[in-house]
């Protein structure tokens, strides 16, 4: 049995449906050939990042608990007793619909896992004992959930490997994936545009953590390297008043500079998608115009370091993009223009 099964086809779109409307909405730029393999990494990586992030649940226990659901994609078996012990434990803590939907639903995503082909599920196995190595880190580094318990990572290496974990190795397993499954991108060098991959996954999370820097310090969590802050003359805690945001730019500076480095070889990876496949060329720019645009609201952002500051792009902005690079079926001279634009207002 496959996913290309109607009833398992079904199934799926169900409980993508159930745990994130907009992911599911978002889900059919994908080229269809990889939906059903997208969809279901999507969902035991959002399952992941659940048990990490109930606070509910004392610190430790949650690490077990990752380690547990880890567990299962190192072995050829899904240990089921573990996994209803995982959703019993979690269930009730949960009061979004959608991660109590997902985490009651556990034992139908492995179904749908076991129904995979054996290369598409070491695909996926591969993509999670690398992701949740990440949270894993959020869970050791980072001692509490508060500003009251503020850590850092301590270098820009750090940094790294903490990008490649929760988003890098995305871009690895999306190009395996699309190298399997796309007929178009046979001709591409599967392991050097993996590895261009990676970039452009580090790019979108770095993108992310500057964006959120404020909101992660008051929940304990400072990604930004000690490092780089002693060059400036500040400590983790020197980022918890607003009025820090002057002393803080040359770090922010440097960072959008990273991120917007990483892009630029997403968008290379990008244009190297044959513009026939024009959905996978959509699925891959928009992120990186999106995150464009949000790196550029970061640099200019007054209120960065305040929590209740959200910097992000206005919904008709987004729209505007969509419209414009969809309208043009990812036409290349287009996307780079815009992109062009956009990386000479970051420096």
């Amino acid at each position: 049995m496959t996913l290309a099964d109607d009833t398992q086809d079904s199934l799926l779109r169900t409980i993508l449906a159930q745990v994130s409307r907009s992911f599911y909405l978002t889900l059919a730029v994908v080229p269809r050939a990889m939906r059903p393999q997208i969809g279901l990494a999507y969902l035991f990586a959002r399952a992941a990042d659940t048990i990490a992030d109930t606070d509910l649940i004392e610190r430790s226990r949650r690490l077990i608990l990752l380690k547990e659901f880890k567990s299962q994609f190192a072995s050829e078996a899904v240990d089921w007793a573990v996994l209803r012990s995982i959703q019993s434990a979690l269930v009730p803590h949960q009061a979004l619909p959608g991660e109590r939907a997902l985490l009651a639903r556990l034992d139908d995503c492995f179904r749908l896992y076991r129904a995979l082909s054996s290369d598409d599920r070491a695909r996926i196995a591969s993509l999670m004992l690398v992701l949740t190595n990440g949270m894993e880190m959020d869970l050791t580094v980072f001692p509490g959930d508060s500003a009251h318990d503020l850590a850092a990572l301590a270098t820009v290496e750090d940094l790294d490997r903490y990008t490649y974990y929760v988003a890098g190795c995305v871009g690895e397993f999306w190009t395996r994936m699309a190298c399997a499954h796309v007929p178009a991108l046979r001709s591409w060098d599967g392991v050097r545009m993996a590895a261009v991959g990676v970039r452009f996954g580090k790019g979108l999370q770095l993108t992310n953590i500057v964006k959120d820097v404020a909101r992660d310090l008051q929940r304990g969590r400072c990604y930004v390297p000690e490092v780089l802050l002693q060059e400036a003359g500040l400590e983790p805690r020197d980022l918890l008043p607003r009025e820090a945001l002057p002393r803080f730019r040359p770090v922010l500076g440097r960072l959008i500079a990273t991120a917007r480095d990483h892009l630029d070889h997403g968008w290379l990876y990008t244009m190297a998608i044959p513009r026939r496949v024009v959905r996978l060329r959509l699925a891959c720019m928009w992120p990186i115009l999106f995150a464009g645009e949000t790196l550029h609201r970061v640099a200019q952002s007054p209120d960065l370091l305040d929590p209740e500051v959200n910097v992000k792009m206005p919904k008709r902005r987004v729209y505007g993009i969509m419209a414009l690079t969809a309208g043009t079926l990812g036409c290349g001279y287009v996307g780079t223009a815009y992109w062009g634009r956009l990386r000479k207002r970051l420096g």
